[in-house]
């Protein structure tokens, strides 16, 4: 059955893409690929083609929690969509997520949280944690992106991983999620045909720290987040106001050049010199890395 699902997820996300990306190109809906040289035009808001494939791939397999849990995923894409229609303030973006994340008061799972040497029952707070754990992590898979590949990538290694140490309907949403994620990223991929805007970005990173609370591996789920975290404590120095202070410049040779402020990326970029796709298969590899400590450590438990 999951076999299924997958692949349909994948076929629907292949073909949903490109074809999303030509309507956004019509409507006018683009960008520009600032760290190329020429900044070619991109469609923008391909995440609407996510947010289509997932659902209609889950369709055989809902049931009470997964329907939930989708209803939170297509929620955040609907921030999504306003926050790339109208560039939302980053508050005005939280206390959506927030607002968005509380159906998630709904889901019947368990209270505990496993934080490998010991188990804390939260009870009736176990909820408040919940919608906390799934609106950061939305934001912050949001916050660490602007690379060809880069969060979509991120978020399909993060997937495919906790879809390895979950079982039931936290592993069905996480695989399927990742085929959908894989179908994206072949045209996301670099030279990037297509973006996946603040509507893809929020729903996978959503996806995350849903998959984390269904599969009762929040804990995990946080680990497969440090590069996020990472850049997040970076930016709380210039209060996430980065744009202002100057941006990643391309060097003629096709370099980047970090800005003028502290984050992931721009550590990165000042430890060794690198051009867009070597710095996101940089932060692939370090993602994948954090996904065997995750087998790791799950194997031992």
């Amino acid at each position: 059955m999951i076999w299924v699902l997958i692949f349909i997820g994948l076929s629907l996300s292949l073909i949903l893409t490109p074809y999303v990306a030509s309507l956004m190109k019509k409507a006018g809906i683009v960008g520009r690929d600032i760290h190329k040289l020429h900044k070619p035009e991109v469609a923008e808001m391909g995440g609407i083609a996510i947010l289509v494939s997932l659902p209609l791939a889950l369709i055989p397999a809902l049931n009470g929690n997964l329907s939930k849990a989708l209803l939170v995923f297509l929620l955040f894409g609907l921030v999504g969509i306003l926050d790339d229609l109208t560039n939302l303030k980053q508050s005005h973006k939280v206390l959506l997520s927030l607002l968005v994340s509380l159906p998630l008061l709904s889901l019947d799972v368990n209270k505990e949280i496993d934080l490998l040497i010991l188990t804390v029952n939260l009870k009736i707070l176990y909820y408040l944690f919940a919608v906390l754990f799934v609106t950061g992590s939305a934001n912050l898979v949001n916050m660490l992106a602007g690379f060809n590949g880069l969060e979509v990538g991120t978020s399909a290694i993060a997937l495919l991983f906790l879809g390895l140490i979950t079982s039931g309907d936290a592993q069905i949403l996480a695989f399927v999620s990742f085929a959908v994620a894989l179908g994206f990223l072949w045209w996301n991929k670099y030279p990037a045909r297509v973006f996946p805007g603040d509507t893809g970005t929020l729903s996978l990173g959503a996806l995350i720290g849903l998959v984390g609370i269904l599969g009762k591996v929040e804990l995990f789920a946080a680990i497969l987040l440090v590069p996020h975290a990472l850049d997040f404590l970076l930016k709380t120095k210039i209060r996430f106001k980065g744009r202002p202070l100057g941006k990643t410049e391309v060097l003629e040779d096709g370099t980047l050049k970090a800005p003028p402020y502290l984050s992931f990326l721009g550590l990165i970029m000042r430890i060794k010199r690198v051009k867009e796709y070597e710095l996101v298969a940089i932060v692939w590899a370090i993602e994948i890395t954090l996904g065997f400590v995750v087998l790791l450590l799950h194997q031992l438990l």
